[in-house]
C-alpha cells in the first residue's frame, strides 16, 4: 500500500423494513441522537453539521443525497478526512444497507480499527431504533 492509497471500512446488512423508515433513522435528528450522536442534521446538499459524543465530536457535510437510496457526508475529526455513504437496496425480506467509511490513511490504523469495531455497534443500535419506531 503507497502513501496515497486510503482503506474503507464497509458494513452492511439484511434489514427487514422498507427504505423509508431506515432513511427517517439515517436523516431525523432526533433519531439520529439515539443511534450515532447528538447532532444539527439536515438532509439538504451542502448543510454542514457536528456530531458529538463524550470523546469528542466530529464535522460534516452532506455532499449527496438521493432520498431513500444514498447519502452521502464528510466525516472530518482533528486528524481524520473521510467520507461515508450510505446506500438503500430494497430487497424481498427489506433494505440492504450498506455504510462505507472511506479515506483512512496508511498511517491512521487506530483509526481504522475503531470504525471497523464502531460502525457495527452503530448499526446494532440503529436496528434498535428501528424496531421500536413507527
Amino acid at each position: 500500500m503507497t502513501d496515497t492509497e486510503t482503506r474503507s471500512v464497509v458494513v452492511e446488512r439484511e434489514i427487514p423494513y422498507p427504505p423509508e423508515k431506515i432513511w427517517r433513522a439515517l436523516t431525523q435528528p432526533h433519531l439520529i441522537e439515539e443511534w450515532l450522536m447528538k447532532n444539527d442534521f439536515k438532509p439538504v446538499v451542502h448543510h454542514r453539521f457536528s456530531l458529538s459524543a463524550d470523546w469528542g465530536g466530529v464535522e460534516c457535510q452532506v455532499q449527496a443525497l438521493v432520498p431513500n437510496r444514498t447519502l452521502t457526508y464528510s466525516w472530518d475529526t482533528k486528524d481524520l478526512e473521510s467520507v461515508v455513504t450510505w446506500t438503500l437496496t430494497p430487497t424481498d425480506k427489506g433494505t440492504r444497507l450498506r455504510m462505507e467509511q472511506a479515506g483512512f490513511r496508511a498511517d491512521q490504523q487506530a483509526y481504522l480499527r475503531g470504525a471497523t469495531v464502531g460502525w457495527p455497534r452503530f448499526l446494532d443500535r440503529l436496528e434498535e431504533v428501528l424496531a421500536r419506531t413507527d
